[in-house]
């Protein structure tokens, strides 16, 4: 029977016990347990919520104890932990049954003077944790109730106050947890959304459709792939080509997230202090798109407590990055290890931890720094070697994690590569990512991106014609066995879109041509 508050540190946070002791002494308030300045000042508005609340406040001494002892607290999260924690041993000393026979509990919350609540950050880490450590009850500021009850077995009640907070603990039935007809299988019911062949798709705006851009169907056909199998991809074109228009519209061809992936997002943003009001579990896909001046600290995370940095809000989605040559070249390269292992630890003061960080990487940018080099309508004024030094700033190892490059230039109508049309709506395209999601889905535990080399074995069976075009791209240009992998895997997903069980020379065809973008940039050496 006591009370637990949550101090966030990174992804896990840890869960902090709040004691309190009522002695004889001069009449004061003393907090001990690492805390930082606003956790101190806690005690002033304790002390005025309570008596403001019509409670009257212990005359005693009273020493109030954050454990662990050795961990910092921060943040003003701790507020009506304290004050609820006060006003039970209060009742205790006074011989009265205490409200807290239901039962540990998780509060939190930051009071008013007048005893409101204010809404946080981090809820649904802390219901979480508290979670996995027995705790099955909390109580938190109404606008956060929702955000607890997505944790599985957790009972909640909303507080607007510290009036509400405290009869609560009287009453077992205040707490709820998750209303059961809005179950994993009801996402319709929370979301708006469209069913797609059997796959859950965002109902996007007008703005995402893709039949509204003229030509360039090879990367909308690419576009499709990626969705499709979470592949990396890159686009270069001279300005005005419509690489960044096309590839803003990405949004509208991922798939609604499972709930399983939506809890580490969830998580991510709740600690971030981004998730939005209406959506206390994030099933959209995120997408996000940092400026060019962004540093490593706000790629990577970082900060005091260890925020999460634009890697991690990107989890299960899209990271991407515009005038990517634009970007800081250790920043670029500090993607290429997330890139692999899927997360990120960071390290500060002795303490770590490892944020989630499986993202889908799209890259735009222009050919050189001028923008005009391969254009069939525009001089380049570029030299060889700065062209080469703009393209060195990627590095061969971040390249070669690319399994989609696509050389754009100014047209009015593009190639059709593939997709049966100069004009492709979204919805056509969405039909033939749901074909490949659910062949994915029945197949294996994971998109073919993310395909092990054990599982390419297992999953990705080679007609004779396209084991012959892979042999004979190999040999012709020698590549690597990543770049071989990578041809495997961006083939299946081009097979599963056709709808087949056997990779056939087509799809296998349709991989090199996208690996591969020939011309002037390979002459350089740049691909």
């Amino acid at each position: 029977m006591q009370v637990y508050s949550f101090s966030p540190f990174g992804y896990e946070g840890s869960l902090v016990s709040v004691e309190v002791d009522l002695r004889r002494g001069i009449p004061a308030v003393d907090i001990v347990g690492l805390a930082d300045g606003a956790v101190k000042e806690s005690r002033e508005r304790m002390r005025s919520a309570i008596r403001n609340c019509g409670y009257e406040f212990p005359s005693e001494r009273v020493l109030i104890s954050l454990a662990p002892a050795d961990l910092k607290k921060e943040g003003a999260a701790f507020d009506l932990a304290v004050a609820l924690a006060v006003l039970c041993e209060k009742d205790l000393a006074e011989g009265k049954e205490n409200g807290l026979a239901g039962g540990d509990i998780l509060v939190m919350g930051e009071l008013e003077l007048n005893g409101r609540l204010r809404p946080l950050k981090g809820v649904h880490a802390a219901a979480s944790t508290a979670r996995d450590g027995g705790i099955l009850r909390c109580i938190v500021p109404k606008e956060n109730a929702e955000e607890a009850r997505e944790i599985a077995g957790m009972k909640v009640f909303g507080a607007t106050s510290l009036v509400d907070a405290y009869e609560a603990l009287w009453k077992e039935d205040s707490f709820h947890g998750k209303d059961a007809s809005l179950s994993d299988g009801n996402s319709r019911k929370e979301y708006p959304c469209v069913d797609v062949g059997g796959v859950l798709f965002p109902v996007m705006d007008d703005g995402y459709e893709f039949a509204d851009i003229k030509g360039q169907g090879c990367l909308i056909r690419a576009l499709a792939l990626a969705a499709a199998g979470g592949h990396n991809l890159l686009a270069f074109g001279p300005p005005g080509c419509g690489k960044t228009l096309s590839i803003q519209k990405f949004p509208a061809l991922l798939p609604l997230l499972d709930p399983e992936e939506a809890r580490p997002v969830t998580r991510i943003y709740s600690i971030a202090g981004l998730l939005p009001k209406d959506s206390p579990l994030v099933r959209i896909a995120p997408f996000r798109q940092p400026h060019q001046t962004a540093s490593i600290e706000g790629m990577c995370g970082g900060g005091p407590r260890l925020t999460p940095g634009e890697i991690s809000l990107a989890h299960n989605g899209v990271l991407f990055l515009d005038e990517a040559a634009e970007f800081k070249s250790s920043v670029l390269q500090m993607l290429r290890v997330p890139l692999e292992s899927g997360s990120i630890t960071l390290s500060r003061a002795g303490r770590s931890t490892v944020f989630p960080a499986c993202f889908q990487l799209l890259m735009a940018t222009n050919p050189c720094p001028c923008g005009n080099f391969a254009s069939k309508d525009r001089l380049c004024l570029c030299s060889s070697s700065s062209i080469s030094m703009y393209w060195k700033k990627f590095s061969a190892p971040l390249l070669d994690r690319i399994d989609i490059r696509v050389h754009l230039d100014r047209q009015e109508d593009g190639m059709d590569c593939g997709s049966g049309a100069h004009k492709v709506s979204t919805e056509a395209l969405r039909k033939d990512i749901a074909r490949a999601v659910l062949a994915q889905r029945k197949r294996q535990d994971r998109k073919n991106a993310r395909l092990s080399p054990s599982q390419i074995s297992e999953f990705c069976q080679l007609s004779i014609e396209a084991a012959d075009i892979l042999d004979n791209a190999t040999k012709r240009w020698s590549l690597s066995p990543r770049t071989v992998a990578s041809c495997i895997k961006l083939s299946r997903t081009a097979a599963d879109i056709r709808g087949k069980v056997i990779i056939d020379g087509e799809s296998m065809s349709e991989a090199l041509s996208f690996r591969r973008v020939g011309g002037l940039l390979e002459d350089l050496g740049m691909f």
